[in-house]
């Protein structure tokens, strides 16, 4: 994480359901940002803004292959997070494949099928 993220800006990314399936969708694999977006009813700006704020707070990051803009998750990023939590005893370190199962069950979202 950079030192201009802080706590705050995660948990904030963190806050919204539309980024947490966006972030339950990227532990699967990379995903173009249309592809990000086929699922939601929105427009590919609104995804966009909330792409920018996933990638702010350095839970994803995003590249350009040739003309299509590809979006993949920075599990690390959950790091410091979790040693936040870790510090008040109650919870456990994030495991990643937890939270997928948690951030599907909770937003009812079926498995990604390659």
């Amino acid at each position: 994480m950079t030192p201009a993220v802080d706590l705050d800006t995660i948990f904030a990314a963190l806050a919204d359901p539309t980024r947490r399936a966006i972030l339950s969708m990227l532990l699967e694999d990379d995903m173009a940002v249309t592809d990000v977006a086929e699922p939601f009813e929105m427009s590919l700006a609104a995804i966009s803004k909330h792409l920018t704020i996933l990638a702010n707070a350095g839970l994803i990051s995003q590249d350009k292959r040739g003309r299509v803009k590809w979006c993949k998750l920075e599990p690390d990023a959950l790091r410091e997070a979790s040693i936040w939590m870790q510090s008040f005893g109650q919870f456990e370190a994030v495991n990643l494949d937890a939270f997928e199962r948690f951030l599907q069950s909770e937003l009812d979202i079926a498995p990604t099928q390659d």
